[in-house]
């Protein structure tokens, strides 16, 4: 089996395609798959307490278990809080202060459930749109809160934030809490960041940018499964298709670097031996 891993990618079972999603990218070569929870608001309403954060993270894992039925290989969890929440408790009338200390509770309950072996990392980040300078710093306080949840665990993190190739900043943080920079993974990246792993959204330039920095890299869509909005923000085929193409065209040991090699350093897992 070659390896064939999405990084990051949302499935929802209720709406959008699910599980015949995961039957496409298996059809198309894909075998692996990091499965994030959908956001914590649901149909336009804001979580309002543990048990709303709560049933995205269960609907998330169940689909895992049904995924890796299906996979050759596996999935896994990745457990958090989109780290847009804050704006939307604070247009709902809370405090930035508040937002940020329900946002921390709801990135603890996903950290217990990372340490009874439901997931294998947190998902955090920070604002990647124009925010007040409150908002900013507590978004940071939050961010903060994830890397030291995850570095009492030895876990990754994955973070969506600001569009950068320089995330060393956070890294920083990170080391001095514990927490080694590689296990700080930016989702969404482009083919090079500095002070992380990135994990690059696959499109073709953008892979090839990161084949060309010689670094170690992971592969995403960002796959929405979104009945609204069709194949946002990759589909699901894509990961796979450009694996194909980037092996045939010469660049086999860069996708072993992004399938086999990244995962095992970033994550801990064996993508050529779950099969």
């Amino acid at each position: 089996m070659n390896p064939i891993l999405d990084n990051h990618c949302h499935l929802d079972s209720e709406n959008g395609m699910g599980i015949a999603a995961v039957e496409d990218f298996s059809k198309s070569g894909g075998t692996h798959m990091l499965i994030v929870n959908q956001h914590s608001w649901k149909d336009g309403k804001n979580p309002t307490d543990m048990t709303d954060f709560e049933e995205r993270f269960y609907q998330t894992m169940e689909i895992v278990e049904r995924a890796t039925e299906i996979l050759q290989g596996r999935a896994w969890s990745v457990l958090g809080i989109h780290p847009a929440l804050i704006s939307r408790l604070v247009e709902g009338g809370q405090t930035a202060e508040e937002a940020g200390e329900f946002m921390c509770d709801g990135l603890n309950l996903a950290a217990g459930l990372i340490e009874k072996g439901d997931a294998i990392a947190l998902k955090s980040g920070r604002p990647h749109y124009e925010v007040s300078e409150e908002v900013w710093e507590i978004s940071n306080m939050v961010l903060r809160h994830a890397i030291s949840l995850a570095a009492k665990m030895g876990i990754a993190i994955q973070l969506h934030t600001e569009t950068t190739e320089d995330l060393s900043e956070v890294s920083d943080w990170a080391m001095e809490m514990g927490l080694p920079w590689q296990k700080i993974v930016k989702h969404f990246a482009g083919g090079d960041c500095r002070g992380v792993t990135p994990s690059v959204i696959s499109r073709m330039e953008e892979l090839e940018r990161a084949i060309r920095s010689g670094k170690p890299f992971m592969m995403e869509t960002d796959y929405l499964d979104d009945p609204r909005r069709p194949g946002a923000v990759l589909g699901i085929k894509t990961v796979p298709k450009r694996t194909k193409l980037l092996r045939e065209s010469g660049h086999e040991k860069s996708m072993e670097m992004a399938h086999v090699e990244t995962p095992k350093m970033v994550y801990g897992i064996e993508t050529k031996e779950t099969e």
